[in-house]
């Protein structure tokens, strides 16, 4: 097992790490539309959900895979009257329609309005 790091998305705001990687598997922990680079995040759900796509890649992309080898994502909305513009982003990043999950959630971390994670496999 391998943790995985990257400045490239935002840290943990909790007690957990950005993911994992056991054997060829690589597992992100949930993204939420947080800039790594100053904090912010962006208004509204198409800046957010692109925001939160650039974050899952940036750790696949730590663990040596990229978001084309995504096989699994659970993403979760704060309004599921976001659904329709939360996919017209989400389907620019994960081109192989990989299984989903796609949930309403009361709320979620800092108020933003949706959150992505991914399980990808690894080429070696």
């Amino acid at each position: 097992m391998k943790i995985l790091e990257t400045t490239n998305a935002p840290g943990a705001i909790g007690p957990y790490s950005q993911g994992y990687q056991i054997d060829n598997f690589a597992f992100t922990s949930g993204q939420i539309p947080v800039n790594p680079e100053d904090g912010s995040v962006p208004e509204g759900i198409l800046l957010q959900a692109e925001q939160s796509c650039k974050n899952v890649k940036a750790i696949l992309e730590s663990a040596g895979t990229n978001i084309e080898n995504v096989f699994k994502t659970t993403c979760f909305l704060a309004d599921m009257a976001d659904f329709a513009e939360f996919n017209e982003v989400y389907a620019k990043y994960f081109i192989s329609n990989p299984a989903r999950s796609c949930v309403a959630v009361k709320e979620l971390p800092k108020g933003v309005l949706c959150e992505i994670e991914a399980i990808a496999v690894i080429n070696k």
